[in-house]
């Protein structure tokens, strides 16, 4: 494992263009939402189709929010081959019983108030089944809504593979690398708003800008640092 490259997902895609803008780009998943509420929700039918244009070692992801276990397992059977994300108020029981042996992320929903408490251990250790930690803004409804939480409320240390969401954009996602990644066993990064032309309609151009500041982040990490000893 390379743990200088950072794992690139663009999530809430709606439309051909955009899954192929993605994969052009570089990305290694796509994000489809099937949360009827979300402004970028998809039937499960459709997230089929758009998986289908994937090409080998681009992963799907389908994003739940509070949804039937029923309704879980017959999305995944058309999109046999995707990742699960329970983003809403899943118990680990259920994760576990919705994915049916399938990988699975949980989201953690940071609060913004840096006054309310959260304590990211203490979740992590409900969730030791989960493929990764998604690390999201808690705000009003379901999903970061572009809000970013304070980065530095995060604990020092975690063992556990996160994926840092919520607010990142070409701008400020090679930030949030340097600041995260140590804290972390592994760090992915995953963008939706931050690369979007309107909601659900994506930017061909921001995604690529996007994926280009992840690589500049990862070759900034990957550098030697070099230690001038004092002359003796």
């Amino acid at each position: 494992m390379n743990p200088h490259r950072t794992r690139i997902k663009i999530c809430g895609l709606t439309r051909e263009q955009d899954v192929d803008a993605a994969v052009e780009a570089g990305a290694d998943a796509i994000g489809l939402v099937l949360y009827a509420k979300s402004p970028r929700g998809i039937a499960a039918e459709r997230a089929a189709e758009l998986a289908r244009r994937l090409p080998p070692f681009v992963t799907p992801v389908l994003l739940f929010v509070n949804e039937r276990v029923a309704n879980v397992r017959a999305a995944c059977a058309q999109v046999p081959n995707a990742t699960l994300q329970f983003h809403g108020d899943e118990s680990p029981a259920f994760c576990a019983e919705a994915a049916g042996g399938r990988p699975w992320m949980r989201a953690a929903r940071i609060p913004l108030d840096e006054a309310t408490p959260f304590d990211l251990l203490e979740f992590a250790s409900r969730y030791p089944d989960a493929q990764a930690l998604l690390l999201d803004a808690h705000v009003e409804g379901y999903g970061g809504a572009g809000k970013a939480f304070h980065w530095s409320r995060l604990p020092p240390s975690v063992s556990c593979h996160a994926v840092l969401s919520g607010g990142l954009t070409p701008a400020n996602v090679a930030d949030g690398i340097v600041q995260v990644r140590p804290r972390f066993t592994t760090l992915a990064v995953d963008v939706s708003s931050g690369v979007e032309a309107a909601k659900g309609l994506k930017d061909a151009g921001k995604i690529h800008r996007f994926v280009a500041a992840v690589r500049a982040a990862d070759a900034l990490l990957a550098r030697p640092i070099h230690v001038q000893l004092p002359a003796t």
